[in-house]
């Protein structure tokens, strides 16, 4: 027994009378999986008809075993008389196999039924977390107190989102499926696929987060594309595919942080500002510093611009301008301590007895008196100790 592929034209022909039979299943919509059809008497006559839709895959199965199959569109002769010629389509090897192995045992003898299959893309199917779940979030960066690197900050998200699927291998799904039911509809499948995509989908955020991919949190529904690749190359969807069904498009609509989430990105946020306003105001402190410095009015009304600018600033700087502050007036004290020391450098003389270095009347190594000259304020010359008059110009010594 099998199926031969009957001419358009034979059917809506005269001779119409001749075909026992015409077995179809018009429309399944996106709800229906799986639709079991046959005759009144439960069995399929010599010459009947087996119509399959676009979009439909049709399995003939006879006490418990695969006689046909199909998936391409058209109308069929089913014939007593012809072999199984699975005309399959994409699917003739999986057929092929299937008729050799599968079985349903314990059929009814004689029990002739045709399985149609909707092999169209199941559309509108929804998930979404029922508690926020983990994800390392590389655009928040925080240091590792313990390698002194930086490690994603940790945040738990809900996602929310839509999937499509499609009966892959029609096969499989009549076995761990669909079974000898009438009928096998989405719903009776949507709780386990929204569990299993959920579990996919959780693998897909653990490798989402890695220092390979770095994907931020909140760019999570851009990654449409990455998401469907990533199932496919890590094969994610294996125990969806082991019940013969596939996702075709997997798309996040909406990602939102838990509470504590939002507040450590606010709060990272808030700290990342405070130390970028922190940098610009240290820069501007040091910019005030050097054009003090150079203040042709005097350093020192400059520096007290700063102090006044500090204390303006009600702590922005914190201990900084206090401390830039005391190195100031540590720096003035030696440069003033150094200048001093200058000084009274210049009114040390020389022993012209010993050499040694004095600043009293006396020396302080050998008890030699100070040698005083005087100098002539109107010509210049040295004038002797006890001379009144410039021996040159006669001028008046002072």
């Amino acid at each position: 027994m099998g199926l031969i592929k009957a001419a358009v034209k034979s059917i809506g022909s005269t001779l119409h009378d001749q075909w026992k039979d015409i077995i179809s299943c018009e429309n399944m919509g996106n709800d229906i999986l799986m639709m079991k059809k046959t005759t009144d008497t439960g069995v399929i006559s010599n010459k009947s008809i087996i119509r399959v839709m676009p979009g439909q895959c049709a399995v003939i199965i006879q006490n418990g075993k695969v006689l046909d199959a199909t998936a391409e569109e058209g109308d069929y002769n089913f014939s007593e008389s012809a072999t199984p010629s699975f005309f399959a389509g994409n699917f003739g090897a999986v057929f092929k196999d299937m008729w050799q192995r599968f079985t349903f045992g314990g059929g009814i003898p004689n029990k002739q039924e045709v399985y149609f299959f909707n092999l169209k893309e199941i559309m509108d199917n929804k998930f979404g977390t029922a508690t926020p779940i983990p994800y390392q979030d590389w655009s928040h960066p925080v240091p590792n107190q313990m390698t002194g690197g930086i490690v994603p900050l940790a945040v738990k998200v809900k996602c929310y989102g839509k999937y499509t699927f499609r009966i892959s291998n029609p096969a499989v799904f009549l076995k761990e499926i669909s079974g000898t039911a009438d009928v096998y509809k989405k719903d009776d499948i949507s709780e386990q696929m929204r569990t299993e995509v959920m579990s996919v989908f959780q693998n897909v955020l653990n490798e989402l987060g890695t220092e390979k991919y770095k994907i931020p949190v909140l760019e999570l529904p851009s990654q449409t594309d990455e998401i469907k690749q990533m199932m496919d190359e890590k094969v994610f969807d294996e125990p969806i595919k082991r019940r013969g069904l596939s996702i075709v498009v997997f798309a996040v609509e909406s990602v939102t942080l838990d509470e504590k989430s939002e507040k450590y990105i606010q709060d990272y946020i808030l700290s990342s500002n405070a130390n970028l306003q922190q940098g610009k105001l240290t820069d501007a402190y040091a910019e005030a510093i050097k054009s003090a410095a150079e203040n042709e009015s005097g350093s020192m009304n400059g520096f007290m611009g700063i102090g006044m600018m500090n204390m303006a600033g009600s702590g922005v700087f914190g201990n900084m301008g206090q401390n830039i502050s005391n190195n100031l007036t540590n720096n003035m004290d030696k440069n003033d301590q150094i200048q001093v020391n200058s000084q009274k450098d210049e009114d040390r003389w020389k022993c012209t007895k010993c050499g040694t270095a004095n600043s009293g009347k006396f020396c302080t190594e050998c008890g030699n008196k100070k040698e005083t000259k005087k100098v002539c304020t109107k010509c210049g010359r040295e004038v002797e100790e006890g001379q009144k008059f410039c021996p040159e110009c006669g001028e008046k010594i002072q």
